[in-house]
Formats: C-alpha cells, structure tokens, sequence
C-alpha cells in the first residue's frame, strides 16, 4: 500500500474527504519526524517505537568488489514494533472490530438557518394605457402630389440615363469616324506613293531611250 491507497483508505473515516484524510496523515508523518530528529522517542501504544540511533564509526565491506573502508559515525532512525502488532502480525491474535467511531464516523451536524424570511416583493404597479394616436388620412390631392414628388426622381433619373447613353454613342461615332479617317489618308498616300514611283519609272525609261538615239545619231554622223 503507498501513500495514495493510504489516504484513500484513511478517507473513509472521514466522510469519503481525501483533502482531510491527507492532511491528517501528512500531520502525523510530519510530527513524528520533527520528534524523531529531535532525539525524542515517539511511542504508539500497541503500535510501536520511533527512535532515533547513533551508529558509530566502523569498518565495512563492499560485496561487489570486496573492498573494505571505514564508515564515518552517524544517526539512524529506527523503529521497534510494540508486541500488539507483532502479535497481530504473527498470527497470534486476532485483529479487533473496528470500533462504532472508525467504522461509521458521526455525520456532521447540520447548521439550522437562523435568517429571517426575505419580505414578499410589492406587487408592481401597474402603469395606465396610453391610446395609439389616430391615423389620419390625407386627402386624395395632397396624395396625388406626394406621389408625383416621388414619381420626379425616377423619371429624372431616366433622362439622366438616357443622356449619358446618347453622349456615349456620340463618343463611339466620334472614335470610328477618326479611324475611318486614318484608314483613308493612309490608303491615299500608298497611292501618291504608287503613283510617284510609277512616274519615276517612266521618267528613267524615256531617258534611257534619249541616251540610245543619242548614241545612234553619233553613231551616224562619224
């Protein structure tokens, strides 16, 4: 059994608490520590004896290896089982019934309210009904108008679309027309271009055929 099992089962004789069960245990251990390094003898009745020993200096041996060296003086606890539990533990009696106070501890008494009972809330009171203010309805003129107001903007609306529809047709016509455009000068100076090359051509052909009657004239004359 280690300390876990212990307290579990310490916690038993105090309402199934394990908080009070460990801490009355870690009570116990702790004072019978401070006692014992103290040099006092802690005696359980029954129980047995925890005591604290001085060892003198001595010589030892170590098993492993067979070496011996001196062992410095110092203070061991020690503890001597009381002849109740080693009865208990050779057999030789039998344990005792747990007593009425371990087995069943006493419930803990229940605290009776001394508080006096909260006064009853007033009842709320309760606020008057006011009436809804009466709907009143507008005559048929003044409906007409409020209705040709909201009918304006979208009417307005419709103009300003169609404007900017109509200037955006403008604006493509515009773009094309200058395309067109573009196209027809270039095409004109290809053909100024043609033409002029063509007249060039010519030009070196009639003279080429002066050079030959020239040279044939000469020719003649010699």
């Amino acid at each position: 059994m280690n300390k876990a099992e212990l307290v579990e089962a310490l916690a038993q004789h105090y309402d199934g608490s394990k908080t009070e069960a460990s801490r009355a245990l870690n009570a116990v251990v702790q004072t019978i520590t401070r006692s014992t390094v103290a040099g006092e003898k802690v005696a359980i009745t029954g129980f047995g004896v925890f005591e604290k020993v001085e060892r003198p200096a001595r010589i030892v041996r170590n098993p492993r290896t067979g070496e011996r060296k001196e062992a410095p003086a110092t203070s061991v606890p020690r503890f001597r089982a009381g002849t109740e539990l080693k009865a208990y533990v050779a057999g030789q009696r039998e344990l005792p019934e747990l007593s009425a106070e371990t087995a069943a501890p006493a419930a803990r008494p229940t605290r009776t309210s001394t508080r006096r009972p909260a006064a009853p809330a007033p009842a709320a009171e309760q606020e008057p009904l006011v009436a809804a203010p009466a709907v009143t309805e507008e005559p048929p003129a003044k409906a007409a108008r409020s209705s040709r107001k909201a009918g304006a903007p979208a009417v307005v609306a419709g103009k300003s679309a169609g404007k900017k529809a109509d200037a955006r047709a403008v604006a493509t016509k515009a773009v094309s027309a200058k395309a067109d455009s573009k196209k027809a000068d270039s095409k004109k100076a290809d053909a100024k271009k043609a033409d002029s090359k063509k007249a060039d051509s010519k030009k070196a052909a009639k003279k080429a055929d002066a050079k030959k009657v020239d040279g044939k004239k000469s020719g003649k004359k010699k």
